[in-house]
């Protein structure tokens, strides 16, 4: 493992702070240049000596620095670092970061630093699971803050819970491998993985000649099988009624009906990496298929409609489920109708869009996606699909990498 980087690490004021020290040492043995900024509280428990003499460099701790360059020490250390790394986070930090407040060195650079930001939190689990945590951590989520941790276990209290800091040798793992990912074209970020798409609307027979169905052109299933081809997946698209032509080196299954696509999906999830259901399927279809064409007679006529199986839902069952997108077209209120579809049907992520509008969507060839996960969310701008799926592809295997990561550092 090498981390050939310039690494600015923030320290604030937990008792996890000791570990920090360690995470010094690790860092420098992998080729890193590390350069400390550390916040009064934390000084209480670990000396600003300790980290000079681990790192090698001054400690900086004063907002403002007379002894610095134009008295702007905060803003040469932002652009000296290739990556913010701010172990322990503590509740308290993370709040004001989430806020933008900046009232020392560290809470400064943070607004200063234009290079990626990691965080490893640490605090009492109480203080972990209260709501304006979540939400702080969420908030920080939408700025592109990656998050380290926190691991399950017991802590310096007494309790027993998720808040301990993430160790300093998983630390080093996560980054190695986060800029090992963020290093790698496109073409490599899903290398070896088999991902499982669907795409394209469902039709619903009501008669031999008739069915129910939607506008669901597919053009962005089929822009997110190429995607993933690209990005070196095995790749199997299950299709509805479309008319593009399919992506070469693909297995295909086409389908019309959603119980076929439901079919389809379930006796093939378990065997792949990925699932991203970019289907429209339909939510209902006829309970009875009429034998004969439906004549017409009535002003008004009755149709009893059943609801189809949900197929994000039951992949994510699996005990041998992949990692899981779904995505949800909404006319109002997306971000709330998303959220609770993610959180339902217990997907690891969600990309969401607006339709009814002159904004993409059906039948487009652009679209723009607002993209949520647990603690955080991204919006991929309005673009041309292929370079949209392009750029969901990315952020999806950053999401699975960041997720297998978690799950390592937990045992």
């Amino acid at each position: 493992m090498t981390i050939n980087k310039h690494i600015l690490l923030g320290v604030s004021g937990g008792i996890a702070a000791y570990k920090s020290a360690e995470l010094v040492r690790l860092l420098r043995k992998q080729g890193a240049e590390v350069r400390v900024v550390i916040t009064k509280s934390a000084m209480e428990f670990v000396s600003p000596l300790t980290f000079q003499a681990l790192s090698g460099n001054p400690v900086h701790s004063e907002l403002l620095d007379a002894d610095a360059e134009n008295a702007m020490g905060h803003i040469s250390l932002a652009r000296w670092a290739d990556l913010l790394l701010i172990a322990p986070a503590t509740a308290n930090l993370i709040a004001k970061l989430s806020h933008g407040l900046a009232d020392d060195l560290l809470s400064t650079l943070y607004l200063a630093a234009t290079c990626p930001v990691y965080i490893a939190p640490a605090m009492n689990q109480a203080m972990w699971n209260k709501a304006v945590t979540q939400e702080n951590m969420q908030k920080l989520g939408t700025h592109g803050v990656k998050v380290i941790g926190p691991e399950q276990g017991d802590q310096a209290c007494g309790e027993t819970g998720f808040g301990r800091m993430s160790e300093p040798v998983d630390i080093c793992n996560y980054l190695d491998h986060a800029l090992e990912l963020q290093n790698q074209p496109t073409a490599q970020c899903l290398q070896g993985l088999r991902v499982l798409i669907s795409a394209g609307p469902t039709r619903e027979p009501l008669d031999p000649v008739r069915y129910i169905t939607n506008r669901s052109s597919g053009k962005m299933g089929y822009a997110l099988a190429n995607a993933a081809i690209k990005a070196g997946a095995e790749v199997t698209l299950i299709s509805g009624p479309v008319t593009l032509a399919a992506p070469a080196n693909i297995e295909l299954v086409k389908v019309e009906t959603a119980a076929q696509m439901y079919a389809a999906v379930m006796s093939r999830a378990s065997d792949h990496a990925i699932y991203i259901g970019a289907a429209a399927v339909a939510d209902y279809s006829p309970a009875i298929m009429q034998p004969e064409k439906i004549k017409k007679q009535e002003e008004q006529t009755t149709i009893i409609l059943q609801k189809t199986k949900d197929i994000l839902s039951e992949v994510a069952k699996l005990d041998k489920r992949p990692f899981s997108v779904g995505f949800a077209a909404e006319t109002h209120d997306l971000e709330a109708y998303a959220r609770d579809k993610l959180a339902r049907k217990r997907l690891d992520m969600i990309a969401a869009n607006w339709v009814g509008r002159e904004l993409g969507g059906f039948d487009s060839e652009q679209n723009a996606l607002q993209v949520f996960w647990e603690n955080g969310e991204k919006t991929l701008a309005m673009a041309d699909k292929k370079q949209l799926a392009e750029r969901l592809i990315t952020l999806i295997a950053e999401r699975l990498h960041e997720k297998n990561l978690g799950e390592q550092a937990r045992g």
